[in-house]
Parts: C-alpha cells; sequence; structure tokens
C-alpha cells in the first residue's frame, strides 16, 4: 500500500503559535495517528496572524511542525486588511503553487483545498491528475462570491464576482467531495454542484486536549474590573460581527455601573468604536490575545456575546470559532442574529434576540442578569456539553476520514 500523504492547500493555515487558522493543524495531529503524513500549503503572510510565520527569502519554505506535520510557507505579497491587495496575494498564492517542491512534500493521496480563497482549485485539480490522487476535495469555509454581494454589495456582474463564481463552478464540479462547514449551505452548493451526494458538513470545532494554558499578563487581568456583570467578546472587531450593535447596547448603559462591557481582539473598526465610546466608563478595549490564553479571559465574563446581521447570506449558517470558545468555557451565550441552526440555538446554551438592535442586546443582558448564578451555570453546562460531543477535533477528523 503506498503512503498516505494529504495535501492541505489553504493560504491562511496556521500553526499552533501564529493565533490564527488552526483548523487543519488541529486534524492533523489526528490524521497522522491513523497513518497519515500531512503537509499543509499556506501564505508566508496573513494580517490575522498574532506571528507570522519565519520563511527564507526562497519562494518556499519547509518548516516541521512535529512528526508527520509539515507546513510550506509559500511567500506571498503582504496586505491590509480586505481589498483588491488581498486579493493580488491570493492570486499570487495560485500561481506559485504549480512550482512547489513536490519532492520534497512527497506525493499525495488526498489533496484538500480550503476556501477563500477558492482560487487553488485549479492547482488541486491539476495536482490531483499529475499524481493520480485518490480524491480531491473542496472545503468551503465562507460562501464566495455570496459574501462580497450579500455584505458589500457588490453586482454578481462586477469583474471580480463572475472571476469567483467560475472558480466556484469548477471547484464543486470537479472535486470529489465538497466539505461546508455551514449547516445549511446544502440548497446553494447542490444548485450548483448537481450531486447532492458529493455534500458533506464538518463545521468547525475545538479541542482542549490541543489548547495549552497559557496565563493572561497581569496588566491585562486588571484592565476587567471586579463586582460587576460582565459581557464580553473575544474575536475580530470586523464587518462581520456586527459589533456596532454591541457598542450601541453599551452606549445604552452607560449610567448602569453595575454592568461592563469588555472586547477583546484586533480590527479594521476598532479605532472607530474607541472613538465613539469615548468617555464611556463601561467598556473595556483588550488588544487580541493568544489562542492559548483565550480560555482564561473567558472565566472572567459572566455571559459572552456573539452578533450577525439580518442578511440573507447568514440564511446558510454560520460556524464561528468564538462559540467553541464559549462553549468550552461553560459560558451562557447572548447571540444577536436571526435562528439559523446557530450552535446557540442547537445547544440551548443561551439567548437569541434580534439582530441590529442595541435595545434587544440590552433585553438579553436583563434576562441574563436576572438570572441566579446556579441557572447561568446550567445554561453554560449544556454549551461544553454540546461542544466536547460535536466539535472536538477527534470526532470532526473522524468525519474528514470516511471521506478519505
Amino acid at each position: 500500500m503506498g503512503k498516505k500523504v494529504i495535501w492541505v492547500l489553504n493560504q491562511t493555515a496556521g500553526k499552533p503559535d501564529s493565533g490564527w487558522g488552526e483548523r487543519h493543524y488541529n486534524f492533523a495531529t489526528y490524521w497522522v495517528k491513523k497513518g497519515y503524513v500531512v503537509k499543509i500549503i499556506s501564505g508566508s503572510y496573513n494580517h490575522l496572524f498574532i506571528n507570522q510565520p519565519k520563511t527564507s527569502n526562497k519562494t518556499f519554505t519547509l518548516e516541521e511542525v512535529e512528526d508527520g506535520i509539515t507546513f510550506c510557507w509559500v511567500k506571498t505579497p503582504k496586505y491590509k486588511g480586505g481589498g483588491y491587495r488581498k486579493f493580488w496575494s491570493n492570486f499570487i498564492f495560485m500561481l506559485k503553487l504549480f512550482f512547489l517542491p513536490t519532492k520534497a512534500l512527497s506525493k499525495p493521496s488526498h489533496i484538500i483545498v480550503s476556501s477563500m480563497p477558492i482560487f487553488p482549485i485549479i492547482n488541486g485539480y491539476f495536482f490531483k491528475k499529475r499524481f493520480k490522487a485518490k480524491k480531491l476535495i473542496i472545503e468551503i469555509r465562507d460562501l464566495w462570491p455570496l459574501t462580497p454581494i450579500y455584505l458589500k454589495g457588490y453586482s454578481k456582474d462586477h469583474p471580480l464576482v463572475r472571476i469567483v463564481s467560475w472558480f466556484e463552478k469548477f471547484a464543486y464540479k470537479k472535486s470529489d467531495a465538497i466539505v461546508s462547514l455551514l449547516p445549511n449551505a446544502n440548497s446553494y452548493i447542490n444548485n450548483i454542484s448537481k450531486n447532492p451526494n458529493k455534500l458533506y458538513w464538518i463545521p468547525n470545532g475545538i479541542d482542549e486536549t490541543l489548547l495549552k494554558n497559557e496565563d493572561l499578563p497581569i496588566s491585562v487581568i486588571h484592565e476587567i474590573p471586579k463586582n460587576k456583570f460582565i459581557v464580553g467578546y473575544a474575536g475580530t472587531i470586523g464587518m462581520a460581527n456586527a459589533m456596532e450593535y454591541f457598542v450601541d447596547a453599551a452606549i445604552l448603559l452607560k449610567d448602569k455601573k453595575d454592568i461592563h462591557f469588555v472586547i477583546v481582539g484586533n480590527g479594521y473598526l476598532k479605532k472607530q468604536f474607541i472613538e465613539q465610546t469615548k468617555g464611556n466608563n463601561n467598556i473595556t478595549f483588550i488588544d487580541k490575545i493568544g489562542k492559548n490564553q483565550v480560555q482564561n479571559i473567558l472565566t472572567l465574563f459572566d455571559v459572552c456575546y456573539v452578533g450577525r446581521y439580518n442578511n440573507k447570506l447568514y440564511d446558510y449558517g454560520v460556524s464561528y470559532n468564538k462559540y467553541y470558545d464559549y462553549m468550552l468555557a461553560s459560558k451562557p451565550i447572548l447571540e444577536s442574529s436571526n435562528k439559523i441552526k446557530s450552535s446557540t440555538e442547537l445547544a440551548k446554551c443561551g439567548i437569541i434576540v434580534k439582530p441590529e438592535s442595541g435595545e434587544a442586546i440590552v433585553e438579553g443582558i436583563y434576562q441574563f442578569k436576572s438570572m441566579k448564578v446556579e441557572e447561568l451555570e446550567s445554561i453554560g453546562l449544556k454549551g461544553f456539553i454540546f461542544v466536547k460531543k460535536y466539535h472536538n477535533f477527534e470526532y470532526l477528523s473522524n468525519l474528514y476520514l470516511n471521506l478519505f
């Protein structure tokens, strides 16, 4: 029997010290136990990483992270946030993949292309044919081009939308299997692929066995007030999380001295929110912390917040990592969204209020605050039990192994 080698083509894949994008590394830790060798091909720069990978001046830098797991960092242009420079970085990544040091990476038996970006599906298809790989799997983390159409108002005729649409159709038709992280994406994807049997749902997850308990800096601990009801958020401060309504709720409650808001993370909207709440004594902004510190900061919250817009895009569902962080910490979740089979809804571990409303968030906070400590703990425990059962990486990695 030939060597079982998995190639993962994902420009945004990270390793444990990257601070973001560890999904495929976490899978790989279990896949190697089943006899696979895993090669993760990622970009040399990611604006969401806390620590950028150490790379040489060469086009490709190989880094063996641990036995059986190797990263291949592809030299890509740096960019800020999104926009055309990021699109250009994605395009360069795709072009350079054709020149991968394939001998050093070993011949793949299985190829996973994780989108977004979706352009490397071309490389995946090429390598499948060249190396006679058993399976080509396209993994869809976000629905593009629907995301820019619904969230940013792009026309379906916009050149970038047309380009991404072409790659999307190619991916769904040429892949042997389609993995969606979104629970309700079947109607959209199947309409393009014309083959419902191809589609599988393998969401994001979390695994405490893969987390190292890293203490918070004392300075961070001191920033969070004591003896107050803390409503916290940990994640990216950007468009997809509808954070302006969380900030609105803080402004509405600025005179309530017993309720305090904490926002942990970075993002392009952070400066705007800090300016907007200048003079408010009930909100604290903390810079992004390491993945291994998240569980420790969540212990300081009474309730954790997650939000989305009232937008058709989310009818297809979401798979936010922050759900699983919150649930692993046994924290009740206050969610501002439409009901879309989210983890909060499925686990019954929180309160869901209507989206795009600071007033509704305030009502949810009051509802939680009126509960006894035991009731809050009971709600949080439901999430903990759910995430341990359905979103641990050993369970999710086995779903992938069934595809292999």
